[in-house]
Order: C-alpha cells, then sequence, then structure tokens
C-alpha cells in the first residue's frame, strides 16, 4: 500500500462523503478505493468510516485522523512544490572546483558575474590543482583543463588551452630562436610544474624532450618571472602566458611543433535533474567566457 495514495484517497471519500463521487474525481474503479480504504484501517488497526447503504460517514478516529492527514498532505505538496521551483529557479548553494591560477584569473570573475545575476544562490569557489571527487566533496562542478580520464562524470567542453614554449626577444636575440625543438639542447630552460618532459609533433608523429633546466619551480609565476628576466626558455599553458605576450615581454618560439590544444570542461555528477543553479553556472560560461586560448 501507498500509504500517502491511500491517505490521499481517504480525504477525497470524506470531502466528497462517498466512495462512488471519491472514485469518479480520482479516476479509480469504485472497488479500488474501497481496498485503499480498507487496507489503510487495516494498517492503522482503527475503523475511519461508517459505511451504509445511503451515506459515508467518519467514526471519532476517523475524524481526529482527518486533521492530521489534511496536514500531512498539505506538507507533502508544498515540499514537492518548493522542490520543483528550486529546480527551475536558480538558488541554493552552488560549490565549484578549479585549478589555482585559472581559478582565480577566469573562473571568479565568472562566479562574481553569477552571483549578481541569481541574488538567490549562494556559492563557494574552491581553488586547487589537486584533482577533487566531486561526489565525496560535495562539489556541485568543476573546472578542469587536460584530456579527462573515463569516469561517471558528464562533461561539457567549455573552451580550449594551449601549452606554449616562450622566450623574451632580449633572450633569444642574444642566443638565438631554436627552430626545432632538437635545438633547446642549446638553450638555457626553466622547468615549471609535474612535467618532467616537453611534448611536441614533428613530422606527425609525438617526440618528447628531456629538459635540463637552470630554475625549477611548481608556480608558473615564478617560472614566468624568471623567464621575463631573461633566464631562459619555458613551458607553460597559454593563459598563464597571456600577459606578458601582450605586452610583447615574451614571445612564442616553435609554434609550429606545438601538441592540439587541451579541452577545457566543466564537470558535473549528473546530467538527469540537473538543478537549475548548475545549469545556471554553465549557461553563463558558454555566454560570456573567453576560455579559447588557443
Amino acid at each position: 500500500m501507498d500509504r500517502l495514495e491511500a491517505m490521499h484517497v481517504f480525504v477525497t471519500v470524506a470531502d466528497l462523503r462517498g466512495f462512488a463521487p471519491a472514485a469518479r474525481k480520482l479516476q479509480l474503479s469504485p472497488s479500488a478505493v474501497t481496498r485503499l480504504i480498507a487496507a489503510l484501517e487495516e494498517h492503522l488497526g482503527a475503523r475511519l468510516l461508517q459505511r451504509t447503504t445511503r451515506q459515508v460517514r467518519l467514526t471519532d478516529v476517523g475524524t481526529r485522523y482527518l486533521e492530521r492527514a489534511r496536514r500531512i498532505l498539505a506538507d507533502v505538496e508544498e515540499a514537492d512544490g518548493s522542490a520543483r521551483e528550486e529546480r527551475n529557479r536558480p538558488s541554493g548553494r552552488l560549490v565549484v572546483s578549479a585549478p589555482l591560477g585559472f581559478g582565480r584569473l577566469h573562473v571568479a570573475p565568472v562566479m562574481t558575474d553569477y552571483l549578481k545575476r541569481y541574488p538567490e544562490v549562494t556559492a563557494e569557489l574552491r581553488l586547487s590543482d589537486n584533482l577533487v571527487n566531486l561526489v565525496e566533496d560535495a562539489v556541485d562542478a568543476a573546472v578542469r583543463i587536460g584530456h579527462l580520464a573515463d569516469s561517471s562524470l558528464v562533461a561539457r567542453q567549455v573552451g580550449e588551452m594551449r601549452r606554449i614554449t616562450v622566450a623574451t626577444p632580449g633572450y633569444l636575440k642574444r642566443n638565438g630562436e631554436p627552430k626545432t625543438p632538437q635545438e633547446l639542447h642549446a638553450h638555457q630552460t626553466i622547468a615549471f610544474g609535474p612535467y618532467a618532459n616537453w611534448h611536441f609533433v614533428q613530422d606527425g608523429r609525438d617526440i618528447e624532450w628531456t629538459p635540463t633546466p637552470r630554475f625549477t619551480s611548481n608556480s608558473a609565476d615564478a617560472a614566468l618571472q624568471y623567464a621575463e628576466a631573461g633566464g631562459g626558455i619555458t613551458r607553460v599553458l597559454a593563459y598563464q602566458a597571456a600577459e606578458g605576450l601582450k605586452r610583447g615581454r615574451l614571445k612564442i618560439v616553435l609554434a609550429k611543433y606545438e601538441q592540439p590544444a587541451l579541452p577545457i570542461h566543466i564537470v558535473y555528477p549528473t546530467s538527469r535533474l540537473l538543478s537549475a543553479k548548475v545549469r545556471a553556472f554553465i549557461d553563463l560560461v558558454v555566454e560570456t567566457a573567453e576560455w579559447r586560448f588557443g
């Protein structure tokens, strides 16, 4: 027995003072209405309705139960309505994860715009270069750069990112510009991040080059600062060097040997019944963010 359905049938019978009119209103057969009322009474161990050939009336227990059943059904309807409204209008708390540097420069401005548009949402932006588990860490959506491992997460591509090799014009003037990856052996190099080898595409095949760096850092800012001081050639993501390139402090080398651009995705646990707050965030990224660093 579905107790909520049985309650609903009981309230309808009591309101209409009969099984037949209740059956017509609920579009059920009279026998189905009778079975549900009987099952509810058996479950409660008490008679709720007195039936005669002419009328149906409430027992004392039925009168008291009717009042409580009305409250329960009203609360359920209110809860259902609230859930439907929340799904259709952004509200509640949104938690987004993003890489540290990219999140600070490019995701945070989107979050600012998002909160201005949707005043009923509170948001948290978690910045970390560590891969988070969305379900275990209660994260609604994550921005990720690079090819994704197979998983149960849903992914939507929202941009792309080149990995570029750069140096200052002054360094290149003094030391010459490398024309092929092999010529990097003659240069000072700066290593950034967990990538031990630098990867290029030459003659249609992937090649690896292992640097012997003069300077190494886990910070792109530190690596680029040393490069902009004329320290050598480094390899970073395009957004990290964007300001230096724009200002002419850096120049891209070996562009024709670059690997294809890395995808930028927003990932989230499921697309089924996606909440309005997550859907609105994804739509805003697609609408406003210029995340094509290609």
